[in-house]
């Protein structure tokens, strides 16, 4: 077992990698199983198949029911839930410390589901009913259609939820043949962090998952070349329209990524950013803001904003102009930005739950650890040279433009 920083990490004989951070004055624990695979990952017939299969966790394994699961989770009062992105689907739950171990049990059982297809087919109704839902929400509707232009052919811009036909040709078997070639241990982390036996977690973890049939599951993370282009996008029932720009921004493996995630604050933070002043306090715009989108081995900077139909083409210039002049801010602006920058980092990641997240996505994206306070030093030691340095290798310069505009 070697450590890095504050954490514990092992990797037992069939590839599953496990690490354990000790937090002595915490009051919860935090634990989750962090499997590297997601939309990225599936054929075009298996579009949605990461997300389904998620929700098939929850319906019942060898030794348990889905009714024996639900009831667990509410006798251990665990706050457990799962999400799917594009390139991961985690597996988490909190807990307090004497209901820890249980915890640790039920989760590894569930991460070798029976795959009942009675279960399947109950769910599959369930699941495209949830796609009709979000495809109701305009911002929903918006990025997803976006990305797949954008990425043109990439997996990156595969959809997370895939589509009613997807879903409803989907089989059984597809399901299956899928977990077999993505769930690999050598595939999954499992994290525990908080208040817990650390002892006990990492004997447990050798007894629960050490039987896991390990085997390779490779991704292709080529990155996905930047180019401009103008798409409108129209939905019924709209009253806003809304825009979203994209461009190259750095990956979640590139080391620019601190640079952009501070410019992409003093763009479209909720307050006080470029975009906040020019468009939201003038009440141009309802809502608008930036981010740095990391993923592996490609990434997006974007902006965005909603606004009246009217308005639309004045906000486009004024969004445009901010883009272009990136590095038009002051002294003072900057170090604003870093202060807020540095307090999203300290509340999303002093407690178990939020250590949880930031040790299991940093280890499937880098295979590397970093401590709370490290993250922090290197937040606060950014400079407007190190923003520079980005805009060298990323220069946001092709931007593509989309519109979802009422019909």
């Amino acid at each position: 077992m070697k450590q890095q920083n504050s954490a514990q990490v092992c990797t037992i004989d069939n590839g599953l990698t496990i690490i354990s951070e000790y937090l002595p004055a915490a009051q919860s624990a935090a634990i989750g199983f962090f499997v590297a695979t997601g939309a990225r990952d599936e054929t075009a017939k298996e579009s949605g198949v990461s997300h389904f299969l998620e929700h098939m966790m929850f319906k019942g394994t060898q030794k348990r029911s889905s009714m024996d699961i639900t009831l667990e989770l509410g006798n251990l009062g665990a706050q457990a839930n799962a999400f799917t992105s594009e390139e991961n689907t985690v597996y988490y739950s909190g807990i307090i410390p004497e209901k820890f171990s249980l915890m640790q049990d039920l989760l590894s059982d569930m991460l070798r589901p029976a795959l009942d297809p009675g279960e399947f087919e109950t769910e599959k109704k369930v699941i495209i009913e949830e796609i009709a839902l979000y495809q109701d929400r305009p911002h929903f509707y918006l990025f997803e259609n976006s990305m797949r232009d954008y990425y043109r052919g990439h997996p990156a811009g595969n959809s997370v939820l895939g589509t009613p036909e997807s879903l409803t040709a989907m089989t059984h078997q597809d399901m299956r043949d899928y977990f077999n070639r993505r769930y690999s241990p050598s595939n999954i982390v499992l994290v525990a962090t908080g208040n817990f036996d650390q002892k006990r977690f990492f004997s447990d973890a050798q007894k629960l998952t050490g039987k896991w049939a390990n085997f390779q599951a490779k991704r292709d993370i080529k990155p996905a070349p930047p180019h401009s282009s103008y798409k409108e996008l129209r939905r019924k029932n709209l009253t806003q329209t809304h825009i979203l720009f994209l461009s190259e921004g750095a990956s979640a493996q590139a080391a620019e990524r601190y640079a952009l995630s501070l410019l992409a604050m003093l763009i479209g933070d909720s307050t006080g950013s470029r975009l906040y002043w020019e468009l939201i306090d003038k009440g141009l715009a309802e809502d608008a803001g930036a981010d740095n989108d990391e993923r592996d081995g490609t990434g997006l900077f974007m902006a965005y904003a909603s606004v009246e139909p009217a308005k639309a083409d004045t906000v486009s210039a004024v969004v445009k102009k901010i883009l272009v002049s990136p590095l038009d801010f002051s002294d003072a602006d900057l170090e604003r930005a870093k202060h807020k920058l540095i307090s999203k980092v300290v509340l999303s990641g002093e407690l178990p739950m939020g250590r949880l997240m930031a040790l299991g996505l940093e280890w499937n994206y880098r295979h590397k650890l970093h401590s709370l306070g490290e993250t922090l030093e290197r937040v606060r030691s950014l400079s407007r040279k190190d923003i520079e340095a980005a805009l060298a290798k990323y220069p946001l310069q092709d931007w593509a433009e989309y519109r979802l505009i009422p019909e």
